[in-house]
């Protein structure tokens, strides 16, 4: 047995929980197979070893599970809120007592770093708790009329069964994200995780049982994508779908639900941009370009994907960001490295071709650029200079660890260029003028701009972007409000 496989026996042997690992899917408040035992196996992007199977529900069953939902959806929604509230505060606290169960099996189904997964569990945790808080804080408004014989009334009601899709690159928080706002607005739910990391998910319907939620309320649905998310579009019953992932797939989920006229929350594709001039703290702007590239082993929708740098500085931070990235240690996510394993092969093969594509049009490879000995699924932290717009890695993201850089000159030129991408989730910026910051803050067409900083995300945050890179806003009370349905109420007096 190989080093990689010990620590994934050991890992699965100590949990301190063993139910927290689930091998069946949750409907209605059961644990169920698939028809003629049908099973996706799911393993381990590190070394490929098997962590485990989940059930390939059939789109019956999907069916069934959206069934259940809608019986159980009256009698949550007539809870009170204070009652909602409580169930959340303790799915809240059972989360946090089981981190580190819940930090390991992700890392063994989804490859990253194992600090980088306790984070994510906080990160989790943290949507709960925010929901459970603003469950009790969904408004009534008093219109003042403009009749004189009528009493107006304005109320938010929840919008009945929700449909969630959820990604495999964070497979934790992108699920409390949509399922805590949506159990706290008042709705049920029938989620979907991706197939290569759903034991997260169902660790957590695990724990939503021990809080108290009724059966029917919260299902996790495995299987076949195309089968179950399919049934969730086409089913009259399910009256909004969250969903996270490519814009690819947003499209197609966009015009499946059509028919049914859903209310759509979509965050898909991001391409962000790095900007850094030559007033910024040099040293400050390294570090924040290194957070914003490699976190997820960059496999991240707000990772900066094009890093533009202004011509005076740009040689000093190009050097300073490639020392950094020699001194990253890549390896299996239970070794804590600052790099893991990326998802599967096509993600590194994606890698190689984006390296590729740059070198052919004329960039230069500074550091890296290869797959990594570490095992299949790794790649080399990558340095690519002097690349040009047309370059593959400039038009599209490359969720990996490659990091594309060029100058530029004037400030203009700079903003045409970051504008120039249909997904405008994020973007960074680094310079220490005031009115520049202004300037750019609102000439940015991104959703999120962060000055002078990495980290901008929490769940008191509306969390989105424009453009083709999504629908509506998850987090704070906006994201609570999607789940909802504003009624108006003329009462004669």
């Amino acid at each position: 047995m190989n080093a990689f496989a010990a620590l994934q026996k050991t890992s699965l042997a100590e949990l301190a929980d063993p139910r927290l690992f689930r091998e069946y899917a949750y409907v209605d408040g059961h644990w169920v197979a698939g028809e003629d035992d049908q099973v996706i196996d799911v393993t381990n992007p590190a070394d490929g070893m098997r962590v485990g199977c989940v059930p390939a529900l059939s789109e019956d069953q999907t069916f069934k599970a959206i069934d259940a939902a809608n019986r159980a959806f009256p009698a949550w929604a007539a809870k009170a809120p204070q009652e909602r509230a409580a169930i959340l505060k303790r799915w809240h606290q059972l989360i946090i007592e089981a981190r580190e169960d819940l930090a390991h099996l992700m890392v063994l189904e989804q490859g990253k770093p194992l600090s980088e997964a306790r984070g994510e569990m906080d990160y989790a945790a943290s949507f709960v708790e925010f929901y459970a808080e603003e469950a009790k804080r969904v408004a009534i408004e008093s219109v003042a009329s403009h009749l004189p014989d009528a009493d107006m009334q304005v109320t938010r009601e929840p919008v009945g069964v929700a449909g969630l899709v959820t990604p495999w690159n964070f497979p934790s928080a992108m699920l409390t994200r949509k399922a805590a706002a949506a159990l706290a607005a008042g709705c049920t739910v029938v989620a979907h995780p991706s197939s290569e990391t759903p034991f997260s998910a169902l660790a957590l319907a695990e724990l939503g049982e021990r809080a108290g939620l009724p059966a029917g309320v919260f299902n996790i649905v495995t299987g076949k994508a195309a089968e179950v998310v399919g049934a969730i579009c086409a089913s009259r019953h399910v009256r909004i779908l969250s969903f996270t992932g490519s814009t690819e797939i947003g499209r197609l989920l966009y015009k499946q639900s059509a028919p049914t006229v859903k209310k759509l929350v979509m965050e898909l594709g991001g391409h962000a941009p790095f900007i850094a001039f030559a007033d910024c703290d040099l040293e400050r702007a390294v570090e924040s370009a290194m957070t914003a590239k490699f976190a997820t082993s960059g496999q991240d929708c707000l990772a900066a994907n094009r890093f533009y740098i202004e011509r005076p500085i740009y040689d000093a931070f190009v050097a300073a960001f490639t020392r950094r990235v020699e001194q990253l240690k890549t390896g299996n996510g239970l070794t804590d490295p600052d790099i893991g394993a990326l998802i599967h092969e096509r993600a590194v093969a994606k890698q190689e071709e984006h390296v590729a594509d740059a070198l052919a049009r004329g960039a230069r490879l500074v550091t890296g650029g290869k797959r990594h000995e570490a095992g299949a699924n790794f790649f080399q932290p990558t340095v690519l200079a002097d690349v040009p717009e047309d370059a593959q890695i400039f038009r599209e993201e490359t969720f990996g660890p490659i990091a594309a850089f060029t100058p530029f000159d004037a400030e203009d030129d700079v903003l045409e260029r970051a504008n120039d991408t249909e997904t405008g989730l994020c973007a960074y910026l680094h310079t220490s003028d005031p009115s520049r910051i202004a300037r750019l803050s609102r000439g940015l067409q991104f959703g999120m701009v962060a000055v002078n900083r990495t980290k901008i995300t929490g769940a008191p945050i509306p969390f989105g972007g424009v453009k083709q890179a999504g629908l509506g806003r998850e987090g704070s009370r906006h994201g609570l409000e999607a789940y909802t349905n504003i009624k108006y109420v003329c009462r004669q007096i």
